[in-house]
């Protein structure tokens, strides 16, 4: 259990800034995570998402410590890319998440998007713990026949 003990720390940001830019850093050059981040939203072509994983210190490796800090931040930053896409408004005025209850096929669909999000940076603090940032282009969500209210 040792080797799977990693400490998960959910963080609902999601980055601003344009969609062509590239995500800002979150960790220092010196490997402390940055104590400010701003929350704008989801921005015109992408719906970014952040999540922070621990890393086990009882790990001798330091390569396994930076491999489960990782993987812990992706599952972070998919569970807070799915709260955010679960709030977006479709056209007829309910949620994506009222619309998941009922369609088990678009549930499916949209997990599997979230789980294909492109892996946009990863970040590794001073503590090998890792900050990982996903981006999510909305044209895939409208390709899976997504009808979002505010999307252009």
């Amino acid at each position: 259990m040792k080797y799977a003990l990693c400490l998960l720390l959910p963080l609902s940001v999601i980055l601003g800034g344009c969609a062509s830019s590239k995500p800002k850093d979150r960790v220092s050059k010196s490997g402390e995570i940055s104590r400010e981040w701003t929350e704008q939203g989801i921005t015109d072509n992408y719906i970014f998402a952040t999540g922070i994983g621990a890393a086990d210190q009882t790990m001798e490796s330091k390569t396994q410590k930076m491999a489960t800090s990782r993987n812990a931040a992706v599952v972070g930053a998919q569970y807070n890319m799915l709260s955010v896409l679960k709030g977006v408004k479709l056209e007829g005025g309910i949620t994506v998440e009222q619309a998941m209850e009922t369609d088990s096929l678009l549930a499916t669909k949209i997990d599997a998007e979230i789980k294909g999000a492109e892996i946009a940076k990863s970040e590794w603090t001073a503590d090998d713990g890792c900050v990982v940032t996903l981006r999510l282009p909305k044209k895939r969500l409208k390709m899976i026949g997504l009808k979002v209210k505010d999307f252009k």
